[in-house]
């Protein structure tokens, strides 16, 4: 493909993500509602006149030069994918130096590795005047991640990394690619939403991920549907494994509540999508089977302080809960659960509000 003129250096970032509900559906031909964090990764990047690519993390303090003649390992495998699949794709992509930095938390399930991978693919899309139309850009950056890192990933952390926008949270319906900007005016409804981080160890290449897709792939087989967004809850009695069956009915009821909360969100009905957050993480808990303690407890915890709705985010074994609050109550909220965290003898949550920002932009 032939490219445009690119610019010879400049600033990138994309943020990272939580997903409203819709978890475990996007590899599942589903439906997800995620929005933007204002937690991003920077990347500062320049042109080089050869096929190389060099790149320092700030978190790291390393410098990582490789030219794809050998495999990258580590954290620089996330850039070293994306300049692997622009190639693949037939894109000429400039050698560069870039330069990472970030405030999106690793490891708690809010897209790091999409934040990193999106705001590298934008960066070097611009220094080598690549036309890739923002539409296709999470394709190519989920690409990067199944097949050069190996983690087979659905495609909703890029798409919420290069497309949100401020305000709004992204209904993805996966299947088609079709999306709808939907209004999250929480600040106007007196409304917020707390991240609590739990710091549990949060692993998603340790095959608990994988199995959890190959999974739901098995039952859609054994139910001959291309995927099991196509089905539904009376079709699980043809699953004879017990399994099977828990881990489809999750998607397929996950599905039909990101529906009604957002038919909820466009009549401006925000207190309401509570319920629908905490039967999702019931789902998640019991039926697919990825939350941990630390996760039930802030969820449970969250509830009793008053939240209207909790939930766990992210792909599970650890990472985030998202709480819906009232504003006034977010001090109280965040409190119970620190003290529920110290009684339990966990490590200490982080948290913050979360407020939905915009995706993958040049700063400057």
């Amino acid at each position: 493909m032939t490219a445009g003129t690119g610019v010879e250096r400049g600033v990138w970032a994309a943020p990272g993500r939580v997903n409203l509900i819709g978890e475990h559906t996007d590899y599942c031909d589903g439906f997800v509602l995620p929005f933007a964090l204002p937690q991003r990764t920077v990347v500062t990047a320049e042109r080089l006149g050869r096929p190389e690519w060099s790149v320092t993390s700030t978190l790291t303090g390393e410098t990582v030069t490789f030219d794809l003649s050998e495999p990258v390992t580590g954290w620089a495998a996330y850039v070293a994918a994306v300049v692997w699949a622009l190639r693949d794709a037939g894109h000429d992509v400039p050698g560069a130096r870039l330069h990472v930095d970030s405030d999106v938390p690793g490891g708690a399930g809010l897209s790091s590795s999409a934040a990193l991978e999106c705001a590298v693919l934008s960066a070097l899309a611009d220094l080598g005047g690549l036309d890739i139309p923002l539409a296709h850009r999470p394709k190519l950056a989920q690409r990067a991640e199944n097949e050069y890192v190996g983690v087979p990933c659905g495609i909703m952390d890029q798409s919420a990394s290069t497309l949100c926008r401020e305000g709004h949270a992204l209904f993805l319906d996966c299947r088609t690619m079709a999306t709808e900007h939907v209004p999250l005016d929480l600040a106007g409804q007196g409304l917020a939403i707390l991240v609590i981080d739990s710091r549990a160890p949060h692993q998603l290449a340790d095959g608990e991920y994988a199995a959890r897709r190959a999974a739901c792939e098995r039952a859609a087989a054994l139910l001959g549907l291309p995927a099991l967004r196509d089905a539904a809850l009376a079709d699980l009695s043809r699953l004879d494994d017990p399994l099977l069956v828990r881990r489809a009915r999750h998607v397929v009821t996950e599905n039909a509540r990101v529906l009604e909360t957002i038919a909820l969100l466009r009549e401006g009905r925000l207190r309401e999508i509570g319920p629908l957050m905490t039967a999702s993480h019931a789902s998640m808990r019991d039926d697919f089977e990825i939350t941990v303690p630390e996760v039930d407890e802030a969820v449970e915890t969250a509830l009793a302080a008053g939240a209207y709705g909790a939930r766990m985010t992210g792909g599970g074994f650890g990472g985030c809960v998202l709480a819906l609050v009232e504003a006034e109550k977010l001090d109280a909220v965040a409190e119970a659960v620190h003290t529920a965290f110290a009684t339990r003898g966990f490590r200490p949550p982080a948290t913050f509000t979360a407020l939905p920002a915009p995706g993958a932009h040049r700063l400057s």
